[in-house]
């Protein structure tokens, strides 16, 4: 499984052993700060004016490292799902293969989840504002998406793998289930300001496991007892 991500974490890597450039630097603070107004204002809200006022640069400066908003747009799409994957993928890779793994998943994904309550997920809100819109910006996010639920898909399959889900179990029905939950999470936390939403979507998340485990074993038919089928068998007669 973890194999999904094999570009991103060589690019993390290969960042953090070999320094930036200056020119890498910027650009990578810019990213930075783009990031941090998207969750604010969403990605349709971000431009070079008011990114080069935020850094203190000029619009020519900013344009200079990413050439149009759209490559901006996109560039701040990829950093975020570099982050999510550092936080809620790869934490993930440590618990045992099958329903452990599943569940650090999505305790992962909640706990995310609950730190942008008060930010915004860029996943959720690019969706709103790119759902009707094609074009590259949408496509870096819709990427983005099945990346991450191919890897919920997978982590059901290796549950299943394991014996701690059913045989039966549909992974797709089961990660759309857990999306759908995560959806609700965010919209209860964010918009409706639910003080107990994590507490429900926990004990919901469980519900979805619960269905999807392995029934347990029916037990073996009993004997019949010796004296039972002599008091049942039909008199002889003479």
């Amino acid at each position: 499984m973890s194999d999904l991500f094999p570009a991103r974490r060589s690019h993390s890597i290969s960042a953090v052993s070999k320094p930036m450039q200056k020119g890498q630097q910027t650009k990578a603070a810019i990213v930075e700060a783009a990031l941090g107004l998207a969750t604010q204002i969403g990605l349709e809200g971000l431009s070079i004016g008011a990114l080069a006022e935020v850094m203190q640069m000029s619009k020519s400066g900013v344009f200079a490292h990413f050439g149009s908003r759209e490559e901006l747009q996109i560039s701040v799409v990829r950093e975020y799902h570099t982050r999510f994957e550092e936080e809620v993928f790869y934490p993930a890779m440590a618990a045992p293969r099958g329903l452990p793994r599943l569940r650090a998943l999505f305790d992962n994904w909640m706990k995310r989840t609950s730190v942008e309550i008060d930010s915004g997920c860029i996943y959720i809100s690019g969706a709103v504002e790119f759902d009707d819109r094609p074009g590259p910006v949408r496509d870096a996010l819709a990427s983005s998406v099945n990346t991450w639920l191919s890897a919920m898909r997978r982590a059901v399959e290796l549950a299943v793998a394991e014996g701690h889900l059913n045989p039966h179990t549909d992974a797709d029905q089961m990660a759309f289930e857990i999306h759908a939950l995560i959806l609700a999470l965010h919209y209860e936390a964010r918009f409706l300001r639910s003080p107990d939403s994590l507490r429900r979507a926990l004990k919901a998340f469980e519900g979805i496991v619960g269905r999807f485990s392995s029934p347990a074993p029916a037990p073996a038919p009993a004997a019949a007892s010796p004296a039972r089928v002599s008091r049942t068998r039909k008199p002889r007669v003479a």
